[in-house]
């Protein structure tokens, strides 16, 4: 492995993060085009559903097997590949004038965010050998992720205030062609030294596994938790992952090392970072409706007043990369738990009336908190594995925060949706009809839909008491969701303060390849 210079350095993590930054402005500019589509494309609901969930499920499904070409062919090439990928698949999502269309390159980017995700990660950490260097670089990355969760909710806004719907693709475009250049131009490569052929069964299995499991995930709250097609999909996924899990013990060139998994630094680690994505995810999933549908915010205004999480996630990342080096990774990650802990208590008693500043120091506290477990997270699974192999160990930390996000979203979503049905059984708005009442019941906007129809039919006061009815019944639901994520995260607090431990120790010297282990060791 070639050491960077110090001078060159800066510039490398400067377009390792712009990189990061396009795909996370892909991802969430999407969210406020979705309206357009039903408008434009006349997409379903089901549809607008799989243009989100199909660059998650693509994603999720390749990341190990994109981590782990990287260690064996070169990470830069692989991460040039994607850029191309990704590009590519987003300038051909404008054109598009189908949902299936659409649906098809919200896949292909997908497969291009796989590659390029972990690549990013694998290089920094075989670029910043040292440990505090690498803590500090690898809380730039993470933060650098609240900068596009800032970016695509403004520009999506402002762009689709004044074009059509596509121009919130085009818009990554350029941004992927200057990412492009600059790793041809910048950025090293770096490989496995000692990685020979590939791990065929490994790959597919991963693949299969992870695909399935999201897929699972993603379809249950319609299908139902406890129905036989949810069952089975993960009895299936549960065979494929134990499959994986007998294959990398047996391979003599294994794909990933599950004895990692032995390692509480590591294991522990992953469990964490699962857990506040879950978090996360499942929160902002409820708050963007609790901001339009009840707050009335326009899309750009709600993605505006987001803000707030999205900076502090940047100051909690750029703090936890120091404070780890200090304080030990057992100490920083508690207590960014308990921060989180606290905040989505806080948002439980929070009502139509709640004032925005209250909002705001809310968020502030949520995203210091998950600045200041991420990214110790992941630097203490990035420390225990190998630099050889740090694309399969970057594919991991973001295999565990996409599972981590599919089941906030999924789980959290499941649990309000049953309380809020729950709030409104028959006749428990008297004034209007079982029919209204029952549409009312499929989601707060379908409910906002029919006060409207109501009000446009000159019936105010049904109108108006289905209102009541389903802000109390949202409100509850938001309410009780929050208590779940906060029960979640003190969960995750002890687990953390139990099994992390405060320092990292040596990697293992294994008789394989005991230069290389040594080396890293002496990195780490």
């Amino acid at each position: 492995m070639t050491t960077t210079p110090t001078r060159a350095k800066g510039p490398v993590l400067a377009v390792l993060c712009l990189c990061v930054i396009a795909i996370y402005m892909d991802a969430m500019i999407v969210n406020l085009a979705l309206p357009s589509l039903v408008r434009e494309l006349g997409s379903s609901t089901s549809g607008l559903q799989w243009i989100v969930d199909a660059y998650a499920l693509t994603f999720a499904a390749l990341v190990l097997v994109a981590g782990s070409l990287g260690d064996r062919f070169g990470r830069r090439g692989i991460l040039l590949g994607g850029l191309v990928v990704f590009t590519a698949a987003t300038g051909v999502g404008a054109l598009c004038d189908t949902t299936e269309q659409l649906i098809a390159a919200r896949t292909v980017m997908g497969l291009g965010a796989a590659m390029i995700y972990p690549s990013t990660l694998s290089i920094l950490t075989n670029v910043f050998v040292e440990r505090k260097e690498r803590a500090a670089a690898i809380g730039v990355w993470g933060a650098v992720s609240g900068i596009g969760v800032v970016l695509g909710p403004i520009v999506g806004g402002l762009l689709l205030e004044h074009f059509w719907w596509g121009s919130v693709f085009v818009v990554v475009v350029p941004v992927g062609v200057v990412c492009l250049v600059l790793v041809a131009l910048l950025v090293p490569d770096s490989r496995d030294p000692h990685g020979r052929g590939l791990d065929f069964p490994g790959l597919v299995l991963s693949t299969a596994g992870l695909g399935v499991l999201v897929y699972t995930i993603i379809e249950a709250p319609d299908q139902g938790w406890l129905a036989a097609r949810t069952l089975l999909g993960f009895a299936a996924a549960v065979v494929l992952l134990a499959g994986l899990v007998w294959r990398e013990l047996t391979a003599r060139q294994p794909m990933l090392d599950v004895r990692l998994f032995g390692n509480l630094r590591f294991s522990a680690a992953c469990g964490i970072i699962t857990i506040t994505f879950f978090t996360l995810n499942g929160f902002t999933f409820l708050v963007t409706q609790y901001f339009q549908f009840l707050k009335s915010y326009t899309p750009l205004g709600a993605g505006v007043r987001l803000i707030p999480v999205a900076v502090a996630i940047i100051i909690g990342s750029v703090l936890g990369g120091k404070l780890v080096v200090k304080l030990g990774t057992r100490a920083v990650v508690t207590a960014g738990l308990i921060l989180m802990g606290i905040a989505y208590a806080w948002f439980a008693f929070d009502d139509v009336q709640t004032g925005y500043p209250i909002i705001a120091a809310q968020m502030v506290v949520i995203g210091l908190g998950i600045g200041t477990v991420a990214i110790p997270a992941t630097e203490s699974i990035m420390g225990v594995v190998p630099a050889a192999k740090a694309g399969i160990g970057s594919a991991m930390n973001d295999a565990t925060r996409l599972l981590g996000g599919a089941l906030g979203i999924a789980v959290v979503g499941s649990v309000h949706h049953s309380i809020y049905t729950g709030e409104l059984p028959d006749g428990s708005v008297t004034s209007v009809s079982a029919t209204v009442l029952e549409a009312a019941r499929d989601s707060v906007g379908a409910a906002l839909q029919q006060v409207a129809g109501l009000l446009a039919g000159g019936q105010a006061g049904p109108a108006e008491a289905l209102r009541i009815a389903v802000q109390e019944a949202f409100l509850r639901g938001f309410q009780i969701s929050c208590l779940v994520v906060t029960g979640v995260c003190a969960v995750a607090a002890v687990i953390a303060g139990a099994l992390l431990p405060s320092s990292p120790p040596p990697p293992p010297v294994t008789a394989a390849d005991p230069e290389t282990d040594l080396t890293d060791a002496a990195q780490a």
